[in-house]
């Protein structure tokens, strides 16, 4: 039978356990129940959210060709303190394009990628779990690559938090994520190549878990 992951069209990412299997198999308890730590949001938050909003970043609706970038299939769960499954949250997450630009009037250093959605939210589903089909984040002045992220729902605080590569050099250089300390680990994911779920990638694709507790910071 097809993997899941291969038979999604491209407008519908299908967000289930099983089609996260393609992820790599998902931890029991997330980050051992530790809370994710709050992050700024930083200042490139869309001031309007577009109008193709959904969990593919890579192929925005009416664009021919897809983003730059290495694509990267990026899942987890939301979890709760005691490991249960967070229900009817909802995740945001954006970041910059593969040049280093925003999609927000406020970043002048060059035009955004058009075809780079730069923002996408999606449900999370009964196991809590999630999935986005994003680039690989990349470096821009000041910042180490990272992805925004923020969790939504009803019965708990909005959670905003963002997620930083393993092993890349210019963690060792970022205030925001030396300022971490030791909970850096709770948001920092290894990237892994997955050029199977993108065979037709000329650059490969990558594919990371990240995980996220909800609870007291």
């Amino acid at each position: 039978m097809a993997s899941p992951l291969r038979s999604l069209s491209r407008r519908h990412l299908v967000l289930s356990a099983t089609a996260a299997a393609g992820l790599g198999a998902l931890p029991a308890v997330a980050a051992s129940l530790l809370p994710t730590p709050r992050q700024t949001a930083g200042p490139f938050y869309p001031l309007t959210l577009p109008l193709d909003a959904d969990n593919d970043l890579v192929e925005v609706a009416g664009r021919p060709e897809r983003a730059a970038g290495t694509i990267l299939h990026l899942g987890g769960r939301v979890r709760g303190p005691d490991g249960d499954p967070v229900r009817g949250a909802r995740i945001e997450i954006w970041q910059c394009d593969a040049l280093g630009v925003y999609h927000h009037s406020r970043d002048r250093r060059g035009p955004p990628d058009p075809n780079f959605q730069g923002f996408g939210t999606t449900a999370v589903v009964e196991d809590g779990a999630y999935r986005f089909r994003t680039i690989e984040p990349v470096p821009y002045p000041g910042r180490t690559p990272h992805i925004h992220f923020r969790i939504i729902g009803p019965g708990f605080e909005p959670l905003v938090t963002q997620m930083y590569v393993a092993g890349h050099p210019l963690n060792a250089e970022d205030g925001i994520y030396q300022r971490l300390g030791e909970r850096a680990a709770l948001v920092t994911v290894r990237l892994e190549p997955a050029p199977d779920l993108e065979p037709q990638a000329k650059s490969g694709a990558k594919r990371g878990i990240f995980d996220i507790v909800l609870g007291p910071d």
